[in-house]
């Protein structure tokens, strides 16, 4: 994917089980849709732990952080559980969804096919920002905001 293209609607399931499409998480504003590769890991649990810190701030610009993942409900449930996230954790178990988008690798030490990546989206399905660091798990959340904040001035 890149800046300008426009993400197909999907439909995958949340922590509770519930499904959820892209295309209703738009209706209030933008998403920022950010791919870990497995819940409750150290990096991980950082990563979801800045968008829950900046949870507020997001809302004030309209935006609502997603996260994603190839694991499966019961582990997004626990993941998001215990760290009070606050925001839906998809599953992707398939990895339908992070093929579609580039955040998918065939192969790395573990099985972890999901790469650390993270799209702005706005409502009108297009991407607005990509944030592809694999190295420090604040990064996605802080650079989020702001292309959030650029993109609601522009």
């Amino acid at each position: 994917m890149a800046i300008g293209d426009e993400v197909t609607d999907f439909e995958l399931r949340d922590e509770t089980g519930a499904p959820r499409k892209l295309s209703d998480l738009l209706v209030d504003g933008p998403v920022v849709l950010f791919f870990y590769p497995i819940a409750s890991s150290g990096g991980c649990t950082a990563e979801a732990c800045r968008f829950r810190d900046l949870s507020s701030e997001f809302a004030s610009v309209g935006a609502r952080p997603v996260g994603i993942s190839s694991d499966n409900v019961t582990k997004q449930s626990i993941f998001a559980t215990s760290n009070q996230l606050g925001f839906p954790l998809l599953s992707d178990e398939k990895h339908k969804v992070a093929k579609s988008l580039g955040a998918w690798r065939a192969w790395l030490p573990g099985g972890l096919h999901t790469r650390r990546k993270t799209f702005v989206i706005g409502q009108d399905r297009k991407v607005v920002a990509e944030i592809g660091n694999e190295k420090d798990m604040n990064v996605h959340a802080d650079e989020a905001l702001e292309a959030v904040r650029k993109h609601q001035t522009a």
